[in-house]
């Protein structure tokens, strides 16, 4: 079945269609989940949260870019949701961010870390930090687009991720520690 008939059939509720749906993407979708999720219980919740906003919003999709970029995006906002920024971390004012800061160069170190050794890291930030940290890095979102999404300043956004950076060169040099 096509993608195209796949969203006709979910904008009818026909049930296995959505079922497809859910089959084709949810593999990738939980990794997205993954990355910002404190566990796999609360990443499994977000992407079963998240499908159901998709199935709820199916109409909203105007085939104007990729539905799986359109999926992805509930997710994103999904988990963002769960895990808002405010809650957890507050802009420490007096840290100025500096471009020096912004274009921290990954020592050598990092490569013999395996994805799967980066995604424990990365789970062991702040939830403040692992958010800003996956918006930026890895969804590639700017610092104003970040803002906008989490309610908060560009700069809040930019001192987060000098400070996740710091936490996980941190924790990659002790891990380097240990296995010396």
């Amino acid at each position: 079945m096509t993608e195209d008939e796949l969203i006709r059939g979910c904008l009818q509720d026909d049930a296995s269609c959505q079922r497809e749906v859910f089959d084709r993407f949810a593999g990738r979708m939980l990794g997205v989940c993954n990355r910002y999720a404190r566990n796999s219980a609360d990443a499994e919740d977000i992407l079963q949260d998240a499908f159901i906003k998709v199935f709820d919003k199916i109409y909203q999709f105007k085939s104007e870019g990729s539905f799986e970029g359109w999926i992805r995006r509930i997710v994103v906002n999904t988990a963002l949701k769960k895990y808002s920024l405010r809650r957890y971390e507050k802009e420490v004012s007096g840290y100025e961010v500096t471009d020096k800061d912004e274009s921290i160069t990954d020592p050598p170190a990092y490569g013999h870390l395996t994805e799967k050794d980066l995604l424990v890291l990365i789970n062991n930030l702040p939830d403040g930090y692992r958010l800003i940290f996956n918006l930026y890095v890895v969804e590639g979102y700017q610092h104003d687009e970040i803002a906008d999404m989490l309610g908060i300043q560009p700069g809040t956004s930019r001192s987060q991720l000098v400070k996740a950076r710091n936490m996980l060169q941190k924790q990659i040099l002790q891990l380097q520690k240990v296995a010396v």
